[in-house]
């Protein structure tokens, strides 16, 4: 299995680290996306959304996006809870962190960290929204340990992966102490070093 992917993207990260906590060999083939690496013939003919991430797996397919490629890897394990109920609360994390969260944490990271604006310069209602997806986020993590009930899941992987680097994007986690708990224990449960 390939792993086109740019080591910097939160979303390329999930599918490395369902890789290494499932032990599933592959191959990481590093994109660099700032350099429009995701437009040249070659990669477009594996996705023609030149997108990353993308897997290609040794029989020639491939599979795109984030979480679709998350969710078919751990198919069978204990990162996908047995329970439906569960493993459908799992999906629904998975949707809400690609349309309300994503789009607002994973933005302001990318335009002040590799666009060098200030965060005085972000947009005030991309801010609002994050801000917002992290409340909802403190709230739920205030009473459970993991995001779905039974524990550790991909609902998580997703999650942490942009949350961890909330601060890059100018999002201070200090009133968040739920957030910070859980950040620590899923680096933790993933063998991940503290975020920088």
């Amino acid at each position: 299995m390939k792993i086109y992917g740019d080591g910097n993207s939160g979303n390329c990260l999930k599918v490395k680290w369902v890789c290494d906590d499932l032990a599933l060999p592959y191959t990481w083939i590093e994109v660099d996306t700032l350099n429009r690496e995701t437009r040249t013939v070659e990669f477009l003919a594996l996705n023609s959304a030149g997108q990353v991430p993308t897997v290609q797996f040794d029989d020639g397919r491939t599979l795109a996006q984030s979480n679709a490629i998350i969710r078919y890897l751990a198919r069978g394990s204990d990162l996908i809870p047995a329970d439906d109920f569960a493993a459908a609360k799992m999906d629904e994390w998975l949707f809400w962190e690609q349309y309300s969260h994503e789009p607002y944490l994973a933005v302001c990271r990318f335009q002040m960290r590799y666009l060098g604006k200030p965060a005085s310069d972000l947009d005030p209602d991309k801010v609002r929204r994050g801000y917002a997806a992290l409340a909802r986020m403190e709230q739920e993590l205030a009473v459970t340990p993991f995001l779905v009930d039974g524990g550790f899941s991909l609902a998580d992987v997703a999650l942490l992966a942009y949350t961890r680097l909330a601060h890059e994007g100018g999002f201070e986690l200090d009133a968040y102490p739920a957030i910070r708990r859980w950040i620590a224990a899923c680096e933790q449960r993933l063998r991940l070093p503290p975020a920088p």
